[in-house]
């Protein structure tokens, strides 16, 4: 009994070492998986009792233990971080030219409503314009049309008429006031002479639209030049006492169609204007 207590006291023991054998190895190819996977932290965490050393780690029983299967072909995926990189800067690229076109657009299309708007502004001033211009004609047209055609040529006595005085032919009227007393043309026309006349000592001779020509003598100042147009009513000189004169006073003559001295009083009355 005691042979057999011994006998199996030693297989027991044998027993225990081949377990311990067994875990022995087991944590060798462990650790030897972890060095290879650089897991080395990993083993610093082990308990001084369970960590082993893989000294076998190059022998072929290591290497048997710890080889992988055979999975067949395999697809290794690489990152090429530069073309990565590459990609995202021409995105970003991309959108960055999207939105400055969107904003050249927008800014295309506000300048272009400015101008639209500027445009209409000026079409609105320039029919303003049109407007006040047009305005300002027909007040002047009717201004103008209130105007008289002819009038008194100067304000005074009527003094001497037409026709034989004093054994010759007195050719005008004559109308008398003081030195300076305004002188106007008769009617619209052009200032064909004015200076110095024998008898008349100073002459305005004006030319109307109908060939008739008024004849304004003995005048003190001329204000009108020769070439002038003059309107009816308009200054053209001053009543003096030049020439052959008695008096300050306008000598003043009608020559229908440029030569005919006709009565003044007579072409005035047909005008509507009385001496």
């Amino acid at each position: 009994m005691a042979r057999h207590r011994v006998k199996g006291s030693l297989v027991d023991v044998i027993d225990r070492v081949d377990l311990d054998r067994k875990k022995a190895v087991t944590a060798v190819v462990a650790a030897g998986a972890l060095i290879g996977a650089g897991f080395t932290q990993a083993l610093a965490t082990v308990t001084p009792v369970d960590r082993i050393v893989p000294v076998a780690a190059t022998k072929n029983l290591a290497a048997a233990m710890t080889a992988q299967p055979d999975l067949g072909p395999q697809t290794i995926h690489s990152l090429d971080t530069g073309a990565e990189t590459r990609k995202l800067l021409q995105a970003e690229q991309i959108q960055a030219q999207f939105h400055v076109r969107e904003a050249l657009k927008a800014a295309e299309g506000a300048y272009t409503q400015r101008q639209e708007a500027a445009k209409a502004a000026e079409g609105a001033r320039i029919q303003r314009q049109e407007a006040a211009k047009a305005e300002a004609a027909r007040i002047a047209a009717e201004e103008e049309a209130k105007k008289p055609k002819c009038v008194r040529p100067a304000e005074g006595s009527f003094t001497s008429g037409f026709g034989a005085r004093w054994g010759t032919s007195h050719n005008g009227v004559d109308i008398a006031n003081a030195i300076g007393t305004p002188i106007v043309a008769a009617m619209d026309g052009t200032v064909v002479e004015a200076g110095p006349a024998s008898g008349f000592g100073l002459w305005v001779r004006i030319q109307h639209a109908d060939g008739t020509i008024t004849v304004y003598g003995h005048m003190n100042t001329i204000d009108v030049p020769q070439g002038a147009q003059v309107k009816a009513g308009q200054q053209i000189a001053t009543i003096g006492n030049r020439g052959e004169s008695t008096g300050p006073h306008l000598h003043f003559e009608v020559w229908a169609a440029g030569s005919q001295k006709i009565n003044p009083v007579g072409w005035l009355a047909e005008r509507g204007v009385s001496l």
